[in-house]
């Protein structure tokens, strides 16, 4: 019984918690520096590259649309039209891409005993988040340099969107990420199914302008539901016949708790792999 005490005693010591969360908090800096070190030309500096990929989308769609004499689908800008559509996705798609990716490209990793498969997941995804706020940031710039209003109407809404949309993404991240370490095919059939929810997220059109039997069909993908919450954040006549917030916070939750708990299953079948 004295033994017994002493354990849970010592299981309960404030040190022994902040040791714990010192030694996680180590693994997952080592983990993101070496993330960072093999994904970008084995230097640092090269993270700097990635916000870079979503503003050439953005480009070169921009570029596309402009020699084809297309007109915005929506507001005065079709620079802020696309820019409220493509961050909210591409935020999504990059995120929970490159989850997916983290344990097979790190599975040397796992072979330390401190490092477990959920550090190198939750290191991947505060890699890109950090990504995707610098996106943010230097779109912000941009649309306003060059003479746009990039100023949300409302600002607690778009931050609320696009929080939500992080949510989605490291929910869904994780569970795609336990899959690609059981079976790396995997890998392959999502980044094919990121095609169909970039095409159906209403990125580079208005859902509401659809049929109402397409729209709602569109409407199942929850990408869809963080860009109409976007774009309602930044045109206050932006009327959404579909946006439904509570499917994506439901949707992202589930993921989130569904990924945990399949993390927490195959956790042994995944280290055993490595």
């Amino acid at each position: 019984m004295a033994t017994a005490f002493l354990k849970i005693s010592k299981e309960q010591d404030p040190r022994s918690i902040r040791y714990a969360i010192k030694q996680k908090l180590n693994v997952m800096r080592a983990v993101i520096l070496r993330d960072m070190r093999t994904r970008f030309f084995n230097h640092g500096l090269g993270f700097l590259l990635v916000p870079l990929w979503p503003l050439t989308h953005m480009f070169v769609l921009l570029t596309i649309y402009l020699v084809m004499g297309r007109r915005t689908p929506f507001g005065d800008s079709m620079r802020l039209f696309f820019a409220t559509g493509l961050l909210p996705c591409l935020t999504f798609m990059y995120v929970s891409r490159f989850m997916a990716l983290s344990l097979v490209l790190n599975r040397p990793m796992l072979a330390i005993p401190v490092v477990k498969v959920i550090d190198i997941l939750f290191a991947r995804a505060f890699l890109e988040i950090t990504a995707a706020f610098v996106t943010v940031f230097l779109t912000f710039i941009i649309l306003l340099a060059i003479g746009d209003n990039p100023y949300p109407y409302d600002w607690t809404q778009a931050s609320l969107a696009f929080l939500s949309t992080i949510l989605l993404a490291v929910g869904v991240g994780i569970v795609a990420g336990v899959i690609t370490a059981l079976f790396s095919l995997f890998s392959t059939i999502y980044a094919l199914c990121l095609i169909v929810v970039y095409i159906s997220s209403g990125t580079l059109f208005v859902i509401s302008a659809l049929p109402s039997q397409i729209a709602y069909g569109l409407s199942w993908n929850p990408v869809v539901h963080a860009v109409e919450w976007m774009r309602s954040a930044f045109y206050p006549t932006y009327n959404s016949q579909v946006i439904d917030k509570s499917y994506l916070l439901s949707f992202g939750l589930g993921a989130l708790c569904l990924g945990l708990a399949l993390e927490r299953m195959a956790r042994r079948i995944t280290l055993e792999g490595k």
